[in-house]
């Protein structure tokens, strides 16, 4: 009788079946990377404009304070109306930005960042309507006056892709993801 050595079939179909289980597992984990590498770059970039748009805010706060220094040792009395106010369900008050190297008044430096959030975020007209907006605020989520700017932007991912569990906020429908901060001018 001879004694016969190697693999039976049977091995091989577990192999098989064993590497193809954690090929899909890699596949898996990868979608799931490049979804998360893509929040990150989202979330990066609504950091990035709204630290923008505080820098040009705090060059104009003339728009935005009636008492301001050197008159007074702070900024005080905050105006009940500013061109960077933006309630929930308004939109910008913008014109057209030529070129954001030129733009010298506050309305024109509002008017390309408006332009520049337009083409950095996956935003459409409706997001940028209901859920993006900029106000003083004394509670997180509440324009109700206060001395705290709050500036909430909103844009649009797939279903399910937005990381609340990571800290940020998604609308009910989870197609929409926010980054909301609050900053002293």
């Amino acid at each position: 009788m001879k004694k016969y050595s190697g693999f039976s079939l049977i091995e091989v179909l577990i192999t098989l079946l064993l590497t193809a289980v954690g090929i899909l597992g890699m596949v898996a984990m990868q979608s799931r990377a490049i979804h998360q590498t893509q929040d990150a770059v989202q979330r990066n970039t609504a950091i990035m404009l709204v630290n923008e748009l505080v820098d040009i805010m705090r060059a104009n706060s003339s728009e935005i304070f009636s008492l301001r220094p050197p008159h007074v040792p702070l900024y005080m009395n905050p105006k009940d109306t500013s061109i960077f106010y933006k309630a929930k369900g308004t939109t910008f008050s913008t014109g057209t930005c030529n070129d954001p190297s030129a733009a010298k008044t506050a309305q024109q430096q509002l008017d390309c960042w408006v332009a520049k959030l337009n083409s950095s975020l996956p935003i459409d007209a409706d997001t940028l309507k209901d859920h993006t907006y900029i106000c003083f605020s004394s509670s997180k989520g509440s324009c109700n006056g206060g001395s705290t700017i709050e500036i909430q932007l909103a844009w649009q991912v797939k279903k399910d892709t937005c990381l609340v569990e990571a800290g940020g906020d998604a609308a009910p429908d989870n197609e929409t993801c926010f980054y909301r901060t609050r900053v002293e001018l």
